[in-house]
C-alpha cells in the first residue's frame, strides 16, 4: 500500500470518529469541544505517525486494518500537543498549517478542553474498536 492511501484511510476514519460523536445526542453538551477537537485533528498534515503505525502492523502481521484505531489515536495525541502548544500561555501562535489556531477559532477555554479531551479520546477509540 502507498503512503497516500494510508493517509486517506486515516483521514477518513478520523472524520468518522468525530462525526459519530457529533451526531450522538449523548454528546450534545460537548458539541463545541468535539468540533474543536476535530478542527485541529482533521486540519491536515503528513500523518506520519499513523502511517508508520499501519505499516508496522502490516510488516509484522501481514495486514494493517487492525491498527487503524491506534494510528488515529496517535494522530489525535499529536493534535492535542499542537492545540496546547499554540495556546497563549505557551507559544501564542495565531496560525497552524496556514489556518487560525484552535484557540483563535474556539477560544482559549474550549481549546484547552479540546486538547485535554483528546488525551482521553485517543485511547478510548482503541478500546472501543
Amino acid at each position: 500500500m502507498m503512503i497516500k492511501e494510508y493517509k486517506e484511510i486515516i483521514e477518513k476514519k478520523l472524520e468518522e470518529y468525530f462525526d459519530e460523536r457529533l451526531k450522538n445526542p449523548e454528546y450534545k453538551l460537548f458539541k463545541d469541544v468535539i468540533e474543536s477537537m476535530k478542527y485541529t485533528t482533521c486540519l491536515g498534515g503528513k500523518r506520519l505517525r499513523g502511517i508508520l503505525c499501519l505499516e508496522a502492523c502490516k510488516m509484522f502481521s501481514g495486514q494493517y486494518e487492525a491498527a487503524i484505531p491506534a494510528s488515529c489515536a496517535l494522530e489525535m495525541l499529536h493534535a492535542q500537543s499542537l492545540i496546547h502548544d499554540d495556546l497563549p500561555c505557551m507559544d501564542n501562535d495565531d496560525l497552524r498549517r496556514g489556518k487560525p489556531s484552535n484557540h483563535k477559532v474556539y477560544g482559549e477555554a474550549i481549546a484547552t478542553l479540546a486538547g485535554d479531551a483528546l488525551i482521553s479520546f485517543a485511547p478510548q477509540i482503541i478500546i472501543e474498536k
